[in-house]
């Protein structure tokens, strides 16, 4: 199992506080540091100091981190254009020598985008602009050099761009697509995306959402297309302590009023966190992203990397 860190900094964390967040998940052996791109918080808490911009955060993280990987779940396709996006994405992607995901979805958060002056088109259109980005995206980094990039939508336009820069990883950094979304979501991640994450949902609902996937990919041909076969990944929020009283802390801010749908937390004991995985891992899952709400918390990210992590290379070196 591949097991990922994933933080919420539009919860209240300075570029210095992910800093040392994303060094320590690099120390501590964790394959990845994702962060979400909001740039509010879902509470009546305005998450100050305030937001950050997720990929200029994650541009200084690829020089001051060297193993681990970087990502988004998930960059908002209402938040900026295609051609620019694979831009930025692509040069992040030098930056880190290659070790850049883009997550990115269609953008659910109403109040953040009137707070900041975003448009919020209606869901219908917001999913026809994600697949018309997705299209831009992969379409700019897989033009071969020398060659140029056109593209004619609805939503974006783009006539003869030299599509460059060009990423280090080939066709392109590794695209992420998830979400709760019955139809569309699972044929758009049958049609571009390289991993499909089911954010924090029962083992019992990741497992449908799952099979919705799975059939778009039969129903659409991908094993015809010569791609790899799609990664299946979850993420879990993890409140784990070594006693019940410190798992019970670490659950707090879970109770607050948010706009976040409901979501099943692993609050408990390691053991508890490694039983989860598990169970993730006999529907098919292959990758975890385990959010972790209080980044200043370094003792939590130790505790999973101390405990966790040894029990999962246990188990996958016993070949159960």
């Amino acid at each position: 199992m591949r097991v990922c860190v994933f933080t919420e900094p539009h919860r209240g964390a300075t570029y210095t506080d992910q800093l040392r967040f994303a060094r320590r998940v690099e120390e501590c052996g964790f394959e990845g540091f994702f962060r979400a791109d909001h740039y509010q918080a879902m509470s009546d808490d305005h998450g100050a100091p305030g937001p950050t911009d997720a990929w200029l955060t994650l541009a200084a993280l690829a020089r001051e981190t060297t193993r681990i990987r970087l990502g988004t779940l998930v960059t908002s396709a209402t938040f900026r254009l295609p051609g620019p996006l694979a831009i930025m994405v692509a040069q992040v992607d030098q930056m880190s020598g290659g070790r850049v995901e883009l997550g990115i979805g269609s953008g659910w958060y109403e109040r953040e985008h009137i707070s900041y002056g975003i448009p919020f088109p209606k869901l219908g259109q917001r999913f026809d602009r994600l697949e018309e980005q997705l299209a831009v995206l992969t379409g700019l980094w897989s033009t071969p050099v020398g060659e140029s990039f056109s593209f004619y939508g609805d939503h974006y336009r783009l006539v003869d761009a030299p599509a460059l820069p060009k990423p280090v990883q080939v066709p392109g950094p590794p695209v992420i697509v998830g979400g709760r979304g019955a139809k569309r979501t699972p044929e758009l991640a049958a049609r571009f995306a390289d991993e499909f994450n089911a954010p924090f949902k029962t083992v019992a609902a990741t497992a449908e959402t799952y099979d919705r996937v799975t059939e778009a990919c039969d129903r659409m041909g991908r094993a015809g297309t010569g791609r790899g076969p799609l990664v299946l990944s979850a993420g879990i929020v993890v409140a784990i302590g070594r006693t019940d009283a410190e798992a019970a802390r670490r659950a707090a801010p879970l109770h607050a009023p948010s706009a976040l749908p409901p979501e099943d937390p692993v609050v408990g004991s390691p053991a508890q966190l490694v039983d989860r995985i598990g169970e993730f891992a006999s529907i098919g899952t292959t990758r975890v992203h385990l959010r972790l709400i209080d980044m200043s918390d370094l003792d939590h990210l130790e505790l999973i990397a101390g405990e966790v992590l040894p029990q999962l290379d246990a188990v996958q070196a016993s070949g159960r």
